[in-house]
């Protein structure tokens, strides 16, 4: 498995490289936004890690110009992101650009490289088809899951992996409560523990795709308990 791994602090990047290599993966190591994102075009990576703050060009530009993408290969390839940026709105700005996974720095190294491959494991089990889960329609949004597209209103809305499995989880769970805790069981797996703000996150994140102008709700918060997915009748 070949990783990217954009980080400026160079100490730190050399150091993850060499756990990364020892662990069994082929590192490349830049510290250079610019000669990150020209890596990411030119070759074939199963992985990026890259750093939010970087010379020339951030993470997050790097991650958003991969996400648009025309080849998707390169679009699909997963980002985890290593930052300093630990609130909210910098979690939802990083899913938004496109963004698998958070790392807050400091971090321990078992949970990077737990990370890493709960990140490639995923990849491999996302290749084999799923004849029987191509296709979503609640109310008048169509989810393509295969292609992490949906459609309202002749509206495209382009979704990241993990807002296809949420809308999936969603559609699954349709006109009943589910909690962040259920979300989190869904979408993450043991060797994951993202924070504990991520759900709220994401669901915000999810709205703003799906629910525009005056488009009926869809999420709705109950609050001190979860969610509640579905049309709502005025009565």
């Amino acid at each position: 498995m070949k990783i990217l791994l954009v980080e400026d602090e160079k100490e730190l990047g050399k150091s993850l490289a060499r756990i990364l290599t020892q662990e069994g993966y082929e590192v490349k190591l830049c510290h250079d936004g610019n000669e990150g994102l020209n890596l990411a075009l030119t070759q074939n990576y199963n992985l990026l890690i890259l750093d939010w703050m970087l010379p020339n060009k951030t993470g997050l530009e790097i991650c958003q110009g991969l996400k648009s993408h025309i080849n998707q290969s390169i679009a699909t390839t997963p980002v985890l992101f290593l930052t300093a940026k630990d609130t909210l709105d910098d979690r939802v700005i990083g899913l938004d650009a496109g963004a698998d996974d958070y790392l807050i720095k400091p971090f321990e190294l078992r949970e990077l490289l737990a990370r890493v491959r709960a990140l490639l494991r995923r990849l491999s089990v996302n290749i084999e088809p799923q004849p029987n889960k191509i296709k979503l329609e609640v109310a008048d949004l169509e989810i393509e899951l295969e292609n992490q597209l949906a459609y309202r209103n002749g509206r495209l809305i382009k979704l990241s992996e993990k807002e296809v499995k949420l809308l999936e989880f969603f559609s699954l769970n349709l006109n009943q409560l589910v909690t962040q805790e259920e979300i989190f069981e869904y979408l993450w797996s043991e060797e994951e523990s993202p924070s504990s703000n991520v759900v709220a996150a994401m669901v915000r994140l999810l709205r703003r795709k799906i629910e525009k102008d005056n488009e009926p709700i869809l999420i709705h918060t109950i609050y001190g308990k979860g969610y509640w997915f579905g049309l709502q009748s005025d009565g």
